[in-house]
């Protein structure tokens, strides 16, 4: 079952987000969800919103979030990111 991880919060922002893909993916930007170090990435977004700066994947599985955790908890602690990310289980979801 596919899950929706979403990541906001005071000390998630457009530049530490940045860092966190260079020091994750060797690129200035993501281009595409095999950029990430772990498979089963469905949807990556981020963006500016009314309430801060929001990351919104939808992954595969729950395990396969899990797996990319483990792997982005050193980049976030680097860049300073202390908030807990909202995970839960998707009640629908199109891929086109």
């Amino acid at each position: 079952m596919a899950v929706v991880l979403v990541h906001q919060g005071p000390d998630v922002t457009r530049e530490r987000y940045d860092q966190v893909v260079r020091n994750m993916t060797g690129k200035d930007r993501a281009e595409s969800p095999s950029d990430w170090p772990v498979e089963g990435l469905l949807v990556p977004a981020a963006g500016q919103g009314p309430n801060g700066f929001r990351v919104v994947d939808v992954w595969e599985s729950e395990e396969a979030a899990q797996r990319f955790g483990e792997k982005l908890a050193p980049h976030l602690q680097e860049a300073g990111i202390t908030a807990e990310p909202e995970v839960y289980p998707a009640h629908a979801f199109v891929s086109a």
